[in-house]
């Protein structure tokens, strides 16, 4: 699956900042950095909170994402350069309904019946859902998937316009994937940005084969950051940075299941990375955070492959309450 792509920036460990922190005023400027989370569909509500923003007329000058907020983030950075925030807020909708229009034809939903009984969008007690938690705990993506068929690459492919994210208006882009072999982060720029970087940064394991890209195996960039920060702060640090989040960092109660413990396990992992980029952040750049935790922690992981319209529409009308509340 080898594209040709080359990322800019490689192997930087996540918290490897300008030497230069210490004073950090004589490189602030005024620019705005955007970092999104990745999280699977539930990534529909840093949709709902970006639309917001770009509804507002919030200026972005660099955007970094990891997963479905790589693909927002590619999104917007095309859809500035071809009509300003309106057609940024066009081209995220339409991804967004690809989404719902693919799952709309995928057994993995839940029955009215289900839905009434067990309430909410709670996936797992599909039978189809059940079938694929004991799949992955048995077989290895290769084994299941031996052709490394991903949905997303049809989803994406006419979707991302080169000419548009490489023109010299386009906010500068960076989407993050894991290295397989050192995991660490590797970052790819807007003239680097195709299906297969899209595709490697959203590539859970347990699901789809690795991503390769010029010889090099890649994972879900979520895995060595979510989203990472360090690219938001070369070569000079913004003047604010703005975080969306897409995953809880709190959850009630214990896991039980495998998958939910697994899922929790990532998400605290996650969330550590993120915690220790953000104790290090200069204190001459803003931060100004959108967290998710209210609209999120109550779904199981089950939900964050339901790409049912109604749901997308009700994570995404929460995002933008919560950027229309600021």
């Amino acid at each position: 699956m080898g594209s040709g792509a080359k990322p800019r920036l490689s192997s930087l460990p996540p918290l490897a900042f300008p030497p230069t922190r210490a004073q950090p005023s004589a490189m602030t400027n005024d620019r705005i950095a955007l970092a999104l989370q990745g999280g699977g569909s539930h990534g529909a509500f840093t949709w709902g909170v970006v639309d917001r923003l770009l509804e507002d007329g919030q200026r972005i000058d660099h955007i970094c994402g990891v997963s479905s907020g790589a693909m927002i983030a590619t999104m917007v950075t095309q859809g500035l350069v071809r009509g300003g925030a309106a057609a940024a807020r066009a081209d995220m909708r339409r991804l967004w309904q690809r989404v719902a229009s693919a799952h709309s034809m995928s057994p993995l939903q839940a029955a009215p019946l289900e839905r009434w009984l067990f309430g909410g969008w709670d996936l797992s007690n599909s039978m189809l859902w059940q079938g694929m938690e004991v799949a992955m705990r048995m077989f290895s993506p290769a084994q299941m998937n031996p052709f490394g068929h991903n949905p997303m690459r049809t989803l994406l492919e006419d979707l991302i316009q080169p000419h548009l994210l490489t023109d010299p208006r386009a906010p500068r882009l960076t989407v993050a994937a894991t290295d397989v072999a050192t995991g660490q982060a590797v970052f790819f720029e807007n003239a680097d940005i195709t299906v297969d970087v899209l595709c490697a940064s959203a590539c859970l394991p347990f699901v789809f084969p690795a991503v390769e890209i010029d010889g090099r195996a890649y994972w879900d960039g979520g895995y060595a950051g979510n989203p990472p920060l360090g690219p938001l702060l070369r070569p000079d640090l913004p003047a604010e940075l703005i975080l969306v989040h897409a995953q809880a960092a709190h959850r009630p109660g214990i896991p039980a299941t495998p998958s939910d413990i697994t899922n929790r396990l990532n998400e605290i992992a996650c969330q550590n990375v993120l915690n220790a980029e953000l104790a290090a952040l200069p204190a001459s750049v803003k931060l100004r955070r959108y967290e998710a935790d209210d609209a999120l922690m109550h779904l199981p992981i089950s939900s964050k492959v339901s790409g049912e319209e109604a749901f997308l529409k009700e994570l995404f009308e929460a995002g933008r309450r919560l950027a229309g509340a600021r």
